[in-house]
């Protein structure tokens, strides 16, 4: 279970947020650009410091102290893929799997890579690959772990709508099978509604609207949240 009281001063809003998930839940944190959304998962993957507040994931206190970053047991994806560029991409989906791990895990790791279509690329440097092809590689590595816990911020942002639903389709199954617990910032209404049942819907660091996303679409709390489920 996740159970976050993020505290974090921004330029012109302070974001003060509760964040609690079930194991195995699905969760999106929604809203407009800019309103903090990012800055909560930054914060539970360790990436910024809470400035007040607590994080904790089960028995895992996460902050305060500051837990480092190689003992948080999570996955997180971003825009950014952050594969290393002259590495293959099987050495991308198998870096920080320890040997152990690698056997344990080896028809785990072959099933990513045929499910993703990796398998004509799987000895290429990450350098040479597609933006859609890099983001499959990335969610590979993302889950060769079997991590209990996945973060996803803006996970799909620039690619192709039929590339989108195709990784959305692999990804609600793989939840469904690890049964992780799965935390996705997102704006992006299809997306959402995909993949996570209930939402956080953040303006300005604050939590407006929360609940089931068909209440949400529904009923939306502000004119904010109104503009961006207009196209629906």
């Amino acid at each position: 279970m996740l159970d976050a009281h993020i505290v974090k001063r921004r330029r012109s809003f302070t974001v003060d947020v509760r964040v609690r998930a079930a194991a195995g839940e699905r969760l999106a944190i929604f809203g407009p650009s800019g309103a903090g959304k990012s800055s909560i998962l930054s914060c539970i993957a360790g990436l910024e410091r809470p400035d007040a507040g607590e994080i904790r994931v089960g028995e895992t206190r996460y902050f305060p102290p500051p837990l480092p970053l190689d003992q948080r047991f999570l996955a997180y994806l971003t825009q950014d893929d952050l594969l290393f560029p002259h590495l293959s991409v099987a050495e991308n989906v198998r870096f920080g799997l320890s040997a152990e791990a690698e056997r344990k895990n080896r028809d785990w790791v072959a099933e990513l890579r045929q499910s993703l279509g990796l398998e004509a690329l799987w000895h290429a440097p990450a350098g040479r690959l597609s933006g859609g092809q890099a983001r499959r590689a990335a969610l590979a590595r993302m889950l060769a772990r079997r991590p209990p816990l996945v973060l996803l911020d803006e996970p799909f942002a620039g690619l192709d709508r039929q590339v989108v639903r195709e990784l959305i389709r692999l990804l609600d199954r793989w939840q469904e099978k690890l049964r992780f617990t799965l935390l996705l910032v997102g704006h992006e209404v299809e997306v959402v509604e995909r993949l996570c049942p209930r939402v956080l819907a953040l303006e300005q660091g604050r939590v407006v609207q929360e609940g089931a996303f068909a209440d949400l679409r529904a009923k939306p709390a502000t004119k904010v949240l109104a503009q961006i489920l207009a196209p629906l």
